[in-house]
């Protein structure tokens, strides 16, 4: 059995993974952390029955005692890295949701989870729908070089563009690169800065905030008189639970610092 804990367990997505990990036969819940919910019943925060766990309020509550075999954290980003350096630090696997980290911190958390036998999952998105979208994107960027990018979602997301919008743009700009391909000339000239969005490499991306949505992206492809598009749409948290308990139970066999769910499909 692998005993997981949640860090972020107060939290919306964090609930859902709480209520995942416990409705799993080959996990166990070993506690949830978050500052605000301290002393609380993680079963009746998630929503679910009292399970006789109660919440923390820190990372450094569980290192030292009740360590778990793998963490998992949807916090935010002004906090992942610190909280990121101590978890593998101490031995613990970690399977990180929350974005914003940079390819150098991603690189540094690698060689601490080295150093300590501790694994590492980023992954931008954790439904297994978006990761076939961005394989699929990669695919087609060879015979449709000309293609953009649209990321919807809630208005109390931290970021913008999306990491998994990010990941797609450099999937695509890799497949192009490697097939030596380039896309057409854009001759639109802004009238207003930021009219035609931000460039991941060659890649254009534009972020709607908006409430109501969940997490959406389409990826439109434009070729010779034809176009062609992927979309995916979560329509609630529940799509990422399937990536996360996969994560929980792959890592330990992923050494070192993973980037995308696609690499434990």
């Amino acid at each position: 059995m692998i005993r997981v804990m949640v860090n972020g367990a107060g939290g919306k997505m964090g609930r859902e993974v709480v209520k995942a990990v416990h409705a799993d036969a080959d996990l166990v819940l070993a506690g949830g952390i978050d500052p605000t919910k301290a002393g609380q019943d993680i079963g009746t925060v998630a929503g679910i029955e009292p399970l006789q766990i109660k919440m923390v309020s820190s990372i450094d509550d569980v290192l030292t005692s009740n360590k778990p075999d793998v963490i998992v954290d949807f916090t935010n980003p002004a906090v992942i890295y610190e909280n990121a350096k101590k978890i593998l630090a101490a031995g613990v696997h970690l399977v990180i949701g929350t974005t914003g980290l940079t390819e150098e911190q991603r690189q540094e958390l690698h060689q601490i989870g080295v150093a300590n036998n501790a694994n590492c999952l980023v992954a931008p998105n954790f439904s297994l729908g978006a990761v076939m979208m961005m394989k699929v994107a990669a695919q087609l960027a060879p015979y449709f070089p000309d293609v953009e990018i649209i990321e919807l979602h809630h208005n109390h997301k931290y970021d913008a563009p999306s990491g998994t919008a990010i990941l797609t743009a450099k999937l695509i700009n890799d497949a192009k690169v490697a097939n030596n391909v380039q896309a057409s000339e854009d001759l639109t000239r802004e009238s207003l800065a930021g009219a035609r969005g931000a460039k991941v490499d060659d890649v254009t991306i534009h972020s709607v905030r908006l409430p109501g949505y969940v997490a959406h992206q389409e990826v439109l492809f434009g070729g010779y008189d034809e176009t062609l598009s992927i979309r995916h749409d979560s329509l609630s948290r529940l799509s990422f639970m399937p990536g996360v308990v996969l994560a929980c139970k792959k890592i330990a066999s992923k050494p070192g610092l993973t980037y995308g769910l696609e690499h434990y499909l």
